[in-house]
């Protein structure tokens, strides 16, 4: 039987990975992986959550499963911090799934049983898993511009155009913040206009919240998914908790699904309960436990909110460095948009010939489309890169 396999494409962030590491320069700087990394280089356990987790050692009794959804007090905690009081619980169905990929996952396999002809509207760039998880299941995909290349901004009218093509039964695949790969986020207005869009098409909004706290502050990347869910019919809402909490490992996420309808509500929650079982039964416990307890126990949430806000505030002065620095080595502007991007990411403007050249001749390390992980630097690399990237004639 496994004849009829074939070797799978490399991974090219997995590949980027392998070659920065038998890289021997000293200098080297790793822009391509999507981790937070502090100004050591170091993805650390969160004060708030190496507590609770020593609380949860301490106090837990039983590592029986919980359920097919997951700890309700999990779901709870997740649709307030998402959806605040945008809408109440009983118009929120919700379950834990292992990470924001796996609730991605589940998404589209909810909006598939929905509707066996799906076709998922996605940004032009995304998330590459988000193509190649759709590309396995065998959906269709629609492109809609969103990345003007010349601006390094949203093309907020091709997109608008194009999102005009979808139809009721169709999904709109959104990033809710901190768009990955660009950094480039639509404005308030143009979220407005998206809304609009959707609401005459008919098309169902799915929004991918992976970074909320990383680009304005919890609330404020929060706004756009709020305004949608309370707005439409019905809405997809995917979250992780790798990033804002820094449990990648522990595989912490949720799939929400916010509606209109209560009844049709319930009806989706028991679906979320069936698709869980028949994928993997009962989601991971450990790290949505410390997420729990973390969003419930005021000192531990004030903990967390004041690191959250220390790493947010991090990338944002390194992004205001990097502009700086180029500005001055450049004598332009040009890359002024790296200060108005926000969260980890920003695609550089850079050709694949001069990615290559980052790399052989600098050490950069980044995706070859140029998305670089701008948490990835410190105060000592950003001159560094700046020099860099002039040199590359970026």
């Amino acid at each position: 039987m496994f004849e009829t396999l074939s070797q799978q494409p490399p991974d090219k962030i997995i590949e980027l990975m392998k070659l920065y590491a038998d890289d021997p320069r000293a200098e080297k700087i790793d822009l391509g992986v999507g981790v937070y990394k502090n100004a050591e280089g170091v993805t650390p356990v969160m004060r708030a959550i190496k507590a609770a987790e020593k609380r949860l050692w301490e106090e837990q009794t039983t590592k029986s499963y919980v359920g097919l959804t997951g700890d309700p007090a999990f779901n709870d905690a997740m649709i307030d911090l998402v959806l605040g009081d945008a809408l109440s619980r009983p118009h929120v169905a919700s379950a834990a799934t292992p990470g924001g990929t796996g609730a991605v996952r589940q998404a589209f396999e909810l909006a598939r049983m929905a509707n066996p002809g799906l076709r998922v509207f996605v940004s032009d760039p995304t998330w590459p898993n988000h193509l190649s998880i759709l590309k396995h299941l065998g959906i269709e995909t629609v492109p809609y511009r969103y990345f003007d290349d010349a601006t390094c901004t949203v093309d907020s009218e091709g997109m608008l155009a194009d999102l005009e093509r979808a139809r009721p039964g169709d999904i709109v695949l959104l990033h809710g913040c901190c768009h990955n790969p660009t950094g480039a986020n639509p404005g308030a207005a143009a979220w407005r206009d998206i809304v609009s869009v959707l609401r005459t098409t008919g098309a169902t909004p799915m929004i991918d919240l992976a970074y909320q706290g990383f680009g304005d502050g919890l609330a404020a990347d929060a706004g756009p998914t709020r305004l949608i869910a309370s707005s439409l019919p019905e809405t997809l809402i995917a979250v992780s908790c790798s990033k804002n909490f820094g449990v990648y490992r522990e595989r912490t996420g949720a799939l929400m699904a916010a509606g209109q309808d209560t009844d049709r509500v319930a009806a989706v929650q028991d679906n979320l309960a069936y698709l869980n079982r028949q994928n993997y039964s009962f989601p991971p416990d450990h790290g949505a436990r410390a997420v729990t307890m973390v969003l419930t126990d005021p000192e531990l949430r004030a903990d967390w909110e004041a690191e959250l806000e220390e790493m947010r505030t991090g990338m944002l002065h390194l992004r205001e460095a990097l502009a700086a620095e180029l500005r001055a080595r450049a004598g332009s502007d040009r890359f002024a948009f790296l200060a108005e991007h926000r969260g980890m990411f920003s695609r550089l403007g850079a050709t694949p010939e001069q990615v290559q050249r980052l790399r052989e001749d600098h050490g950069v390390y980044m995706v070859g489309d140029s998305r670089m992980n701008i948490a990835g630097l410190n105060e000592a690399t950003v001159p560094i890169l700046a020099e860099a990237i002039v040199r590359a004639g970026v």
